[in-house]
């Protein structure tokens, strides 16, 4: 073994190159800081342990072979995966840490204090898989993240137990069904300088419209505190929409959308048996009725977001987060984004129902498709097991131990989440629909109630009373014939139009603006003009609802009028 091998690989050392030695997730992040400096991309400085430091682990400790022997055990049946799961981490975790690996993780621990002239910075330790954060494969949330880590003996049992990680039941799973070789996965772990989201926010952004694969928009997704209550889907955070093609113009604000979510709660900084770690707190009425993020600072995102595009050549999910004490956003992690990427464009799905039913709740449309079955309300993973096949999942919230049912299911409902949610992510991945966000479905519906998912009808996911009958197309985009007269779009909700943007269309020819006032506005202009002069009402409590965030309800008209209309426009764009 060299003695290049025996230390941490700075961040500012590594790049795109280095995935085989320093993984995915921190050869991404050793990218950004080499080459989007320029940019005015800021991402916190770290260090990576090298994948030689994984293998010296499970070499010196035997571990290789206690693999081998759990995995041909899962393979024959003889035992299930949450048992060899534990079984291997165990040997991780009471595994002899060799010494250099010990004294490289604290010694570069002490140089990031130094960096930063503090005595005890508090970090993120990241696992980051060397076979992870691939065009084909994203492996997102597998392994383990650990937040709010501060001293040498914490870093040193987060790095331990990040080693460990790469065998979460999970990760197993994920592997066995990608077909990836245990054995030839190594991990390195990033220790990364902790921004201070927990007095600000954060959240997650697309460099295109995850629903439709619309490439002309960053997708923003914004919540209080630190960013794992996003990516898990527990929470309804903000949603932004920017459209690109205008951003470098002086003076544009080409913000398409903004969606004020309800951000229920919010994960900060905590202490627990002396150890630092984070927890979740109720967010106030202020917080939940204000943007987490300014119109300056959204467009700053969506201008990183394509700037990261550019460089990679390929649409991007990235994590951000800003910091309360020096009021700056960073990107914390960048990764291909593998659904929309990966799918063949020439090709068009389309969905109709041919009935209506009760609408029994709604949240946001993951995935345009429709289907229905038996709903089944499971509110915990310790009752997964009694989930049936093709049933509509139904639960508040879902992370990777729920996938192995998530594939068996005909459908998904969650009471939280957003578009960047988990259990977005994998009703994608597994190309059926969900309704997210709905707030309260585990409480509206109840098992065995027969019922149907829209996924069709816009921006909005609809829950329908019943099985109802729906009609399902597939048109090949290049049999479509070219004509010597021009095609123009009519559109009646602008929550839809992402949905069209692959038709051969000439632009778009009629937009109905009550429409537009139906279907993304939904209240009367006067109700808004006036509504300090409406009486008590149940109406007049929604009206306040729906115009959170807005001190002056005209304001709310405008912007979402010319929002609308700018949306119906973006995809046919510059067309007339």
């Amino acid at each position: 073994m060299s003695q290049d091998d025996r230390r941490v690989r700075w961040f500012d050392e590594i790049d795109s190159g280095d995935v085989a030695s320093v993984g995915g997730k921190n050869a991404s992040l050793g990218e950004m800081i080499g080459a989007l400096k320029t940019e005015g991309i800021r991402v916190p400085d770290g260090f990576a342990t090298p994948a030689e430091a994984y293998r010296s682990i499970v070499a010196e400790n035997g571990i290789e072979e206690a693999i081998r022997s759990e995995i041909d055990a899962l393979h024959r049946e003889e035992r299930g995966l949450r048992e060899v799961g534990k079984s291997i981490r165990r040997r991780f975790l009471r595994a002899e840490m060799p010494d250099w690996i010990e004294r490289a993780i604290r010694e570069g621990y002490r140089e990031l204090c130094e960096r930063y002239e503090a005595d005890e910075i508090d970090v993120a330790v990241r696992s980051s898989a060397t076979a992870e954060d691939l065009p084909e494969a994203s492996f997102a949330g597998q392994q383990e993240t650990f937040l709010n880590i501060a001293g040498e003996d914490e870093v040193l049992e987060a790095c331990r137990r990040c080693f460990a990680s790469l065998f979460t039941d999970r990760a197993i799973g994920y592997r066995e069904e990608r077909g990836f070789d245990h054995l030839r996965v190594a991990l390195s772990v990033g220790v990364q300088k902790m921004v201070r989201s927990d007095r600000a926010g954060s959240g997650v952004m697309f460099s295109l419209d995850t629903e439709t694969g619309f490439p002309d928009v960053v997708v923003i997704d914004a919540a209080w505190g630190l960013g794992e209550n996003v990516v898990q889907g527990s929470v309804n955070p903000d949603e932004y929409v920017v459209f690109k093609p205008p951003l470098d113009r002086e003076g544009r604000r080409p913000i398409l959308g903004k969606t004020l979510g309800a951000k229920e709660k919010k994960r900060v900084y905590a202490k627990k048996g002396g150890s630092r770690t984070t927890r979740d707190v109720e967010t106030s009425r202020s917080e939940r009725s204000a943007w987490v993020l300014g119109d300056d600072e959204i467009l700053r995102l969506a201008r990183w977001a394509v700037a990261i595009e550019t460089h990679y050549r390929r649409p991007m999910d990235i994590e951000w987060a800003k910091d309360g004490i020096d009021e700056q956003l960073y990107i914390v992690q960048a990764r291909p984004e593998t659904v929309q990427s990966q799918r063949e464009a020439a090709t068009l799905h389309t969905y109709r129902l041919e009935e209506r039913g009760e609408v029994l709740i709604e949240g946001l449309a993951i995935g345009a498709a429709i289907a229905s079955g038996a709903a089944q309300v499971i509110r915990d993973a310790e009752e997964i097991d009694r989930f049936e096949d093709d049933a509509v999942l139904v639960t508040g919230v879902t992370d990777p131990d729920w996938v192995p049912i998530m594939k068996r299911a005909s459908a998904i409902v969650t009471d939280h989440g957003g578009r960047t949610s988990h259990a977005a992510i994998v009703s994608r991945e597994l190309g059926i629909p969900a309704v997210v966000g709905t707030g309260e479905a585990t409480e509206r519906l109840s098992d065995g109630q027969g019922i149907t998912v829209s996924c069709v009808e816009g921006e909005r996911g609809t829950v329908y009373e019943g099985r109802l009958d729906f009609e399902e197309q597939e048109l090949d985009l290049d049999e479509v014939p070219e004509t010597r007269t021009p095609i123009l779009l009519n559109f009646a909700s602008p929550t839809a139009a992402f949905r069209w943007w692959q038709l051969p269309a000439d632009g778009v020819g009629l937009a109905r603006m009550e429409f537009v006032i139906n279907n993304a506005i939904k209240i009367h202009p006067m109700a808004l003009v006036r509504f300090d002069e409406l009486e008590a009402s149940d109406d007049r409590d929604e009206i306040a609802r729906r115009t959170r965030g807005y001190d002056d309800k005209t304001t709310y008209f405008v912007e979402h009028l010319s929002r609308g209309i700018a949306r119906i426009a973006a995809p046919f764009s510059p067309t007339p």
